[in-house]
């Protein structure tokens, strides 16, 4: 499953319909949302009739003749529409259903004064259904000043309030493949504007269900926004072998600074100038033996002192004996701290408050880093592209080799040297 979504500034315009039906005969969306349509009931029913889809779902444009919001939907795809308003068209795939998750169409406030209108509907949302949630439009703000490039400076005021919203909501941003920018503005002066105002939002939950999912920015000829195309299943996400880590929570446990004096205390044979890298190599192994009996899986061993928690606290009841119960609180409190320290170092956010204890918020953004460090593709120095993880490897390994090749020896000299 796929969808479309596109600040598409005015279906009046012919052009503008007929790259809808190329991108969407292109792309193939089971779902289409659009903002700023400028169009009559008419207008739109010609448009669902011109890219056959089944469904149509409309927020009128407003007396002036703009704004204007529509969902399209084939009958292949349960769509339910729970609410509606000029900022946004409020959505529930597969109701009633087990894998049931809810999409919002959102398009912000343009005028800043206004803004906050838009972000306070987006709180009203948050505070409804408590499924999995992708909100995806063009939200007219950007969260820094990387998002944009020339002209004046962004007011820091304005982005810290969207920044807020995103967070009151427990949105993740699922990244995107293509353009940095996804709006445009090109003046009769010759100067020009780009900013990304148009992005993909999804809470801890959707996220963690479509970990494959990824947003496309595709190329419009006839808006100044970029469509986004959103595939739930595109992202590949290989598994290797991990890099040996040091995790913060061993150091709250004795056994870790045991191994570690055992290593560094132990005899080696053999040239002296070895003994640092052949200690450090078995301080690693040693630790990751450790490791596996005492600390992995601590997600497992919660889980079954949960469930034990709740026989000793019955046999509590009848007996009137506590004892069992208080040893169990007591150990998943220190097993509840152990995953807390885990996932905040995974995910290297500083800017978290550390009372909040909040594991799901840092394995999120630990498995986001991961989508964001995936190399997706590479361009060698003859101009090939190479996608596939085979020739990704092939492309690294042949960027090394010829940087570290005789030629380069002078260089490299240099360089060890003055380590």
């Amino acid at each position: 499953m796929s969808l479309l979504v596109w600040n598409c500034r005015g279906l009046g315009n012919l052009r503008t319909g007929k790259e809808l039906e190329v991108l969407i005969q292109a792309k193939n969306p089971s779902v289409v949302f659009l903002a700023e349509t400028w169009a009559d009931e008419a207008r739109l029913k010609e448009v669902q009739r011109n890219i056959k889809f089944d469904n149509l779902f409309y927020v009128e444009r407003n007396h002036r003749g703009g704004g204007g919001l529509a969902l399209y939907w084939k009958n292949s795809t349960d769509v339910h529409i729970d609410s509606f308003s000029k900022y946004h068209i409020d959505s529930i795939i597969n109701k009633g259903k087990e894998e049931a998750w809810r999409f919002t169409g959102f398009y912000g406030e343009p005028a800043t004064h206004l803004r906050i209108e838009a972000w306070n509907k987006l709180r009203l949302l948050n505070t409804k259904q408590k499924l999995h949630w992708l909100c995806v439009g063009d939200f007219n703000e950007i969260t820094k000043h990387s998002e944009k490039l020339r002209g004046n400076s962004r007011s820091q005021a304005q982005m810290q309030l969207f920044r807020d919203v995103i967070d009151e909501c427990g949105f993740l941003d699922l990244g995107y493949v293509g353009d940095q920018f996804t709006w445009r503005k090109h003046f009769a002066d010759g100067h020009s504007l780009w900013e990304r105002l148009d992005r993909g939002l999804a809470n801890h939950e959707w996220f963690m269900k479509f970990s494959g999912s990824k947003v496309h920015h595709l190329h419009s000829d006839s808006s100044d926004h970029l469509p986004l195309w959103i595939t739930l299943d595109g992202l590949d996400i290989p598994t290797f072998s991990k890099l040996f880590r040091f995790e913060e929570m061993w150091l709250s446990d004795r056994g870790c600074s045991e191994i570690v004096e055992a290593v560094w205390l132990s005899r080696e044979d053999g040239d002296v100038q070895d003994h640092v890298i052949r200690k450090i190599d078995k301080c690693g192994k040693e630790l990751r033996v450790w490791n596996r009996n005492c600390f992995d899986n601590v997600r497992i061993v919660l889980s079954r002192k949960r469930k034990e928690l709740k026989e000793a606290e019955k046999v509590a009841m009848r007996s009137g004996n506590n004892h069992q119960a208080r040893d169990l609180k007591k150990e998943i409190a220190e097993l509840v701290d152990k995953e807390n320290r885990l996932w905040f170092q995974r995910s290297k956010v500083l800017w978290a408050k550390f009372g909040d204890r909040n594991s799901k918020f840092f394995h999120s953004q630990a498995s986001q880093r991961k989508r964001k460090n995936l190399i997706r593709k590479l361009k060698d120095s003859n101009g090939r592209v190479f996608e596939e993880n085979e020739g990704i490897a092939e492309c690294l390994v042949q960027y090394y080799q010829n940087l570290l090749s005789s030629e380069n020896q002078q260089f490299c000299d240099s360089t060890t040297d003055s380590i």
